[in-house]
Formats: structure tokens, sequence, C-alpha cells
């Protein structure tokens, strides 16, 4: 669900903070000032193309915006990105099974994944790091630059990564077979806690696993 007023009071407030009246902001944004009331009353919210171009002017980053139209019970957001088409909708059902009321994205190269990341709010992303044509390591400093407050677990077979992972200051790094166990115990200790998923960090349970 879309908080449109949190959103709109968001507005006010930065715009009040930078000194500008409506009609200054619409002039910088080149919109109507009822352009500019209805976003600060709620009553429209702009594409992600003006909102990144209002985020700039506004000096704060498209994701905080974004945030601020996620009501307080948003289903927490997840993706999830492996080349390997059997592990990936493994993966998107043991998540689904684990994490009931979650939405969950499934991805098998890093074009689709940067280009839904540039477009929605996304809590926690797994990759995996050897994808084909780009690693895995690289799209998780690139999600990161595009939200400095996503959650990268990255997802893999092999243990030599997990120096270079650490240095990027990520959230997990789940080795293969998953295992809903071994998801939760990442979930519990998110670098960025999601409020949403918090009350689930405590369940432990264990099912078939992904190899």
């Amino acid at each position: 669900m879309i908080d449109t007023a949190a959103f709109g009071n968001r507005i006010r407030t930065l715009r009040m903070e930078h000194g500008l009246s409506q009609q200054q902001l619409a002039d910088k944004m080149y919109v109507t000032r009822y352009t500019v009331m209805r976003w600060e009353s709620g009553e429209h919210v702009p594409d992600i193309t003006v909102l990144s171009r209002l985020a700039e002017f506004l000096e704060v980053e498209t994701y905080e915006l974004l945030d601020t139209m996620n009501s307080a019970d948003a289903p927490p957001v997840m993706i999830v990105v492996d080349d390997e088409m059997v592990i990936l909708r493994g993966f998107v059902h043991i998540l689904e099974d684990t994490l009931p009321n979650t939405e969950v994205y499934g991805f098998q190269n890093a074009k689709e994944a940067l280009s839904f990341a540039k477009s929605n709010r996304i809590d926690v992303a797994f990759l995996d790091i050897e994808l084909t044509g780009e690693s895995g390591l690289s799209l998780g400093k690139e999600l990161s630059e595009h939200n400095p407050r996503i959650n990268i677990i990255f997802l893999t077979g092999h243990s030599e990564y997990a120096m270079e992972a650490l240095e990027m200051h990520v959230s997990g790094y789940l080795m293969k077979p998953l295992t809903p166990r071994k998801i939760m115990n990442e979930i519990a200790h998110l670098r960025f806690p999601v409020n949403s998923l918090r009350s689930l960090s405590g369940e432990k349970h264990e099912s078939e696993t992904i190899s």
C-alpha cells in the first residue's frame, strides 16, 4: 500500500528546509504550482523519472523518497539473482515458505535485476556470486550505489569470495546448499534491519535444501 500522505509531508518538509515556496520548486521542476500542491497533499505521486529529478533538487536520494511511500505494514521486498533456473526457482520457493508475507522477485541476469532496482524499493538482495556475464560482486556494488541501505546477501558454493564480500560490508554470505535455518540466521543479522522482518527473525525452520 502506498502512503501518499507520508510522501506529501516529506516533500513539504524538504521544500521548506530549502527555503523554497511551492512556486519556486515548481519553477525548478518545470511544472505548475498546482502540480506541487497535489504532490504535497498526497493527491498525486510523480513517476520515477520526475521523482529522480525531485530528489536531486531536494538533495536526497531517490530511494529515500520511495521509502516514504511505503506504509508501515508494507511487505518486505526481496530479489534473488541466479543464472541457473532450477536453483532460482527453488530458492524463490524456499523464501516463500520460510518468509511468508514478503514479495520475492527472481532474475537470471544482472541487467534485469538492476532495471527492477531503479524503480522499486528492495530490502534484501540474494545474489549468486558466479553469474554469467557479470559477477554477483559487481552487481552487489551497483545495487548498493543505487540504494546504500539495501541488504546484500551473497550465495555461493565457494568460500574463496568471503574476504572480498566482507570488504563490501554486506549483510551476509550464504554457502550452498541453502536451508531455511541458514536464511533465517542471515535475516536476523541484517546490516540494515527491516522492521517487518524482525518478528520472523526468531523462527527457525528446516526443510529440503537447494544444492
